[in-house]
């Protein structure tokens, strides 16, 4: 039999279709910053509400940081990853720590604006834009404003209620810090103001005293909370008291040592 296509003359190979181009996102003006540790199980559900809750709102990039998880949360968030290319995944070789996880995020972020909410699935990502309300209210004193959300109706265990009444009123007195909520994990916050504060472990329960220590002001919107349904917490209520009361010593001390000088503009 002949070949009806002999090498010399035969069709050139069908080629792929190129593939769909990647719509160009637009510069983010908000970074939703999350950290994790062992959330498998929340990973994408609270990825794919914080995406309905901002399209169309706000340009925004979202920021997960894996704070040294042993479960399969890198594999969520690298399935994750493939659907939303507004996510970006930062790993922690191993634990650090909350705070340093949103530092980390806070680093990376590109955007002006940062919201952070707990990975956890309790915090509602649809409170972000009353957050962002409460900010533009605020015009030029935004930059050095904290919005700060508050769970007015706590979901929790009731030991962890009576706990965080405690801690709340103890801090309050001590740091006068403006703030009935102090450890609910959605805020937003100017990146630079954020940069320009000290770090150490577990500050971000202390952002609404740093800020009125910097000479900002804090606001306190009500917010949703919802009862964690997947996973387990990461944090022993016993633990965070008992380091609580060393955090608060220091925040005192930082308190008591800072200036904020008013700087006259040069006239020549």
């Amino acid at each position: 039999m002949v070949d009806p296509f002999p090498p010399s003359s035969a069709p050139p190979p069908a080629s792929a279709p190129p593939p769909d181009p990647v719509p160009e996102l637009a510069a983010p003006e908000l970074a939703v910053v999350v950290p994790v540790r062992n959330e498998e199980d929340n990973v994408i559900p609270l990825i794919e509400e914080i995406h309905a809750a901002l399209d169309g709102v706000v340009p925004f990039e979202v920021i997960y940081v894996d704070d040294g998880s042993t479960d399969a949360t890198p594999q969520r968030l690298a399935e994750a990853g493939a659907r939303f290319p507004r996510l970006r995944t930062l790993r922690h070789r191993v634990s650090c720590g909350q705070s340093q996880a949103v530092a980390t995020g806070v680093k990376a972020a590109r955007a002006p604006w940062i919201a952070t909410l707990d990975g956890d699935g309790q915090n509602d990502p649809a409170d972000i834009p009353l957050l962002l309300e409460a900010s533009r209210a605020e015009g030029i004193l935004a930059p050095m404003t904290l919005i700060a959300g508050h769970r007015r109706k706590r979901r929790d265990t009731w030991i962890k209620r009576v706990s965080s009444r405690f801690a709340n009123r103890v801090r309050a007195g001590l740091l006068g810090d403006d703030t009935p909520d102090t450890g609910c994990g959605l805020k937003l916050f100017n990146r630079e103001t954020f940069l320009d504060f000290p770090r150490f472990d577990h500050m971000h329960r202390y952002l609404p005293a740093l800020v009125i220590r910097a000479g900002g002001r804090v606001v306190s919107v009500p917010v949703n909370h919802r009862p964690r349904e997947r996973g387990r917490s990461n944090y022993g209520t016993l633990d965070r008291l008992w380091v609580g009361l060393f955090d608060l010593i220091g925040v005192m001390w930082l308190q008591r040592r800072g200036k904020n000088p008013v700087v006259e503009p040069d006239r020549r």
